[in-house]
């Protein structure tokens, strides 16, 4: 991770170049009136790995413990019960992810429900509740949680799943959604060797999305609250997994690269992921962020990346060109322009784009610029005197 004291702070939106009317990329479709009821009543399964987190979902069923926000209903049920339920199309394996877990600490507490509103909405009004690094996972999603207040369905084939950990540093907690995208594309290369597959080449684009032959396949939330001197963080990922719609999935890039019949299980996968993460969370605890670098860096797409940066002063605006680096030490972008003078480049909201833009080599000049501009609002920070800036990527 770089950081520099004469860093120039600029806002910035990612914008496609390619295309005026936007296009979907994301890994479940947009919520704009929720097909399903949502005061339909939601099952959830206490799970555990050992006696002890048995004895946890006993507990917290005895005391009506979970609750669901803006008092939705929803029912509690211990692993032992099962097998007395009928469900539906492939439902969650708790066995299978329960044989394929190795953590001291994560993942070992589950609730897994056929049907919710979000997991994420489950993990983070119930976080004093739970034990630290429980999780919630479910077959179905339709009121799922994105970056600026965006919601999302999420149908079968999605690996939908959130859960809670505690940081005490809140220096680094803006850095933790990287090792969690980190860990997401370990996790698919680990399963990828064990079971023989070939290997996916899923990428991170920052800060938070994961992508696959230039397609959104995957995105990580996290949120926190602060409390009793700790940082309460809640981690959510939606990943394609064996849903081709409406971008790819995992299975189907497999299916181009390999005429067997395997696939990808989301068992396997979630079980790999903590697997993964609590190894790469120590590490990041205990030694810091800038020893995984070098892995972050050769998944991530935007090294060297030539990138435009609109700067609105006053009723002028200037473009300058900067080149990424890499990341700032509080999890910006660090770039650095043709004058050699460094900038931090900071997110302003969601834009739609086409991945295309991410992945296109440096050229040698811009993209036309004004069609885009005409469609998309310039951001209205104001930071360290730089107003109204946007970066854009070259086509």
């Amino acid at each position: 991770m770089l950081a520099n004291s004469r860093f120039r702070f600029l806002s910035l939106s990612f914008l496609s170049l390619q295309n005026r009317i936007p296009i979907p990329s994301s890994l479940s479709f947009p919520v704009a009136s929720l097909a399903m009821d949502a005061s339909t009543n939601s099952t959830l399964f206490l799970c555990g790995k050992s006696s002890a987190e048995t004895e946890i979902a006993k507990s917290l069923k005895i005391n009506d413990a979970l609750k669901l926000p803006n008092s939705a209903q929803a029912s509690t049920i211990l692993q032992s019960d099962i097998n007395s339920f009928r469900f539906g199309e492939e439902p969650f394996n708790v066995d299978l992810f329960m044989n394929s877990l190795s953590t001291n600490r994560f993942g070992r507490f589950l609730i897994w429900s056929p049907r919710l509103p979000s997991t994420h909405d489950v993990v983070s009004h119930n976080f004093c509740e739970l034990p630290i690094g429980a999780v919630c996972v479910a077959d179905v999603q339709f009121k799922g949680r994105g970056r600026s207040k965006n919601g999302w369905e999420s149908p079968r084939g999605c690996l939908m799943f959130s859960f809670t950990l505690q940081m005490e540093d809140g220096k680094i907690v803006p850095l933790v959604q990287y090792v969690v995208s980190l860990a997401v594309t370990e996790a698919i290369k680990d399963v990828c060797d064990r079971n023989g597959f070939p290997c996916l080449d899923v990428r991170i684009k920052w800060p938070n999305d994961l992508y696959l032959n230039g397609l959104k396949v995957g995105g990580i939330l996290c949120t926190s609250t602060y409390k009793s001197k700790k940082f309460n963080v809640s981690s959510g990922i939606g990943l394609n997994v064996g849903n081709e719609k409406p971008t790819t999935c995992l299975n189907a890039a497999l299916k181009e690269l390999s005429s067997t019949t395997n696939e990808f299980r989301k068992e396997d996968i979630m079980a790999s992921f903590f697997n993964k993460f609590e190894m790469l969370y120590d590490i990041f605890i205990n030694q810091g962020f800038r020893t995984l670098e070098e892995l972050y860096y050769r998944t991530w797409l935007h090294s060297g990346q030539r990138v435009i940066v609109q700067e609105k002063n006053d009723d002028r605006v200037v473009e300058n060109v900067v080149t990424i680096q890499g990341l700032t030490s509080s999890g910006y972008l660090l770039a650095i322009g043709d004058d050699n003078q460094m900038c931090e480049l900071h997110p302003d909201g969601n834009r739609y784009f086409n991945c295309a833009a991410f992945l296109a080599k440096v050229v040698t000049s811009p993209f036309c610029l004004s069609s885009v501009l005409e469609n998309f609002p310039l951001g209205r920070k104001n930071i360290n005197g730089v107003q109204n800036s946007v970066l854009l990527f070259y086509s």
